[in-house]
């Protein structure tokens, strides 16, 4: 039987070693073909290039990887994916896989990330889609440990189809030399970040600010991802990118307009 076509992306650049582990993991299911940004783009969300010229060459990293080719990209994972199903494959893939990613992508910060962005825009264009990440931010964090849970959710979505609309949001414990307890089906915590800036003074005499904040769980429900994520399991949480609040639109019609 012909192989799936996977296209691996993430936000964290081509070189990470997230990545270049996913790329490792699927090339044990299919054929890779990876188009991931040059350079590192967490927290870019959904951004695309629109005002400036986006560039993309092959890129020959470290082809012991497995992948059939690969693409840097000078955009946003958004664009890796657009410029992909556009412009560099001969054919839709399969699925799309994003990540891994270092650090939580659960709950409200998947508002902000650029490899759920990268999943939700294969989404978007038809193509089943899951996004990886790994609650470790250590350059050096342990993939190998997800390595079978990664496989077994990727086999499962190719054989079961992930439901139309919806993309997979997979986060995966930090827990070092050991498996995960399983795997569970969560709703995203309510959480948000209470958020400041550390302002500061360059040499230069010119004010500037650092991003600083914590991260707020306002949830205490035992079948959310955050539960999930801090009692060792691995957290799948359906999510769509049809942002209508279905439930507020009765309300809504009750309104005086």
């Amino acid at each position: 039987m012909e192989k799936p076509l996977i296209l691996v992306t993430n936000d964290d650049g081509i070189t990470a070693p997230g990545l270049r582990a996913l790329i490792r993991f699927m090339s044990e299911i299919g054929e890779v073909v990876v188009v991931a940004p040059d350079s590192p783009q967490s927290g870019m969300g959904h951004a695309i290039t629109v005002d400036n010229t986006l560039y993309s060459s092959k890129a020959d990293i470290d082809q012991t990887d497995g992948a059939l080719v690969e693409y840097s990209c000078s955009g946003t994972p958004a664009d890796c994916v657009k410029l992909a199903l556009q412009e560099i494959l001969d054919r839709k893939p399969d699925i799309c896989i994003s990540g891994i990613n270092h650090g939580s992508n659960a709950s409200i910060n998947v508002i902000y990330s650029g490899t759920m962005s990268a999943a939700i825009e294969a989404g978007i264009e038809g193509v089943p889609a899951i996004g990886f990440s790994l609650c470790d931010y250590s350059w050096d964090a342990d993939f190998e440990s997800a390595k079978e849970s990664i496989i077994s959710i990727v086999n499962e979505a190719l054989k079961n189809k992930i439901p139309k609309g919806v993309v997979l949001n997979v986060n995966i414990p930090k827990i070092d030399q050991r498996l995960p307890k399983g795997i569970k089906i969560c709703r995203q915590a309510r959480a948000n970040w209470k958020e400041k800036f550390d302002k500061r003074t360059n040499p230069r005499g010119k004010e500037y600010y650092w991003l600083t904040g914590e991260f707020e769980l306002l949830d205490k429900g035992e079948d959310t991802d955050e539960w999930a994520l801090a009692n060792d399991y691995i957290s799948i949480v359906p999510t769509q990118f049809d942002l209508t609040a279905h439930h507020a639109i009765q309300e809504l019609n009750g309104w005086d307009l």
